[in-house]
């Protein structure tokens, strides 16, 4: 199947999504990215896709989920702290103003990269189940399960409420 896309004709928040993949992928071991990290790494790549001004403002503003959309309202990047990115992974928090924007650019859109949908699908599932697992608040999910198991909630709280008045 042909495609119709060049890499001339990539968006510049699907070139944002596209370096900072690559910089995760070249760099499992780093959980997030400085803006000018990000910005070197769309220099580099500008033997594939030319860089353009705009990459800046989409790596501070435009792609930023967990900022107010100005105008931008993608879903791709995420504020780890001051001047630091990673991509977006389902459970992030985000703007309530950029619900239901885009999170990774289409498959179609991005033929010489397309890989790196599947990469981040395993990504994502990988390290936000990781996140799940070690973040103590979230480890205690069902913990409490077993208070209940002998009697009903109600006579539990019956049981505790005996002798107040």
């Amino acid at each position: 199947m042909a495609h119709s896309s060049t890499i001339s004709d990539i968006k510049v928040a699907d070139e944002v999504w596209i370096v900072t993949a690559m910089l995760h992928k070249e760099h499992p071991e780093r959980p997030d990215f400085t803006v000018d990290e990000i910005v070197a790494r769309a220099k580099q790549e500008g033997q594939n896709i030319p860089y353009r001004a705009g990459i800046y403002v989409h790596i501070v503003q435009h792609c930023v989920a967990n900022r107010p959309p100005n105008p931008g309202r993608y879903r791709m990047l995420f504020e780890t702290g001051p001047g630091r990115r990673r991509l977006f992974r389902k459970g992030d928090t985000y703007h309530p103003e950029r619900e239901g924007s885009k999170i990774t650019p289409r498959r179609e859109d991005i033929p010489f990269y397309d890989g790196l949908l599947n990469w981040y699908n395993d990504w994502s599932t990988r390290t936000t189940r990781a996140t799940a697992e070690l973040d103590p608040l979230l480890a205690l999910r069902g913990s409490g399960k077993k208070l209940w198991a002998d009697e009903h909630a109600d006579e539990y709280v019956r049981r505790l409420r005996e002798g107040w008045e």
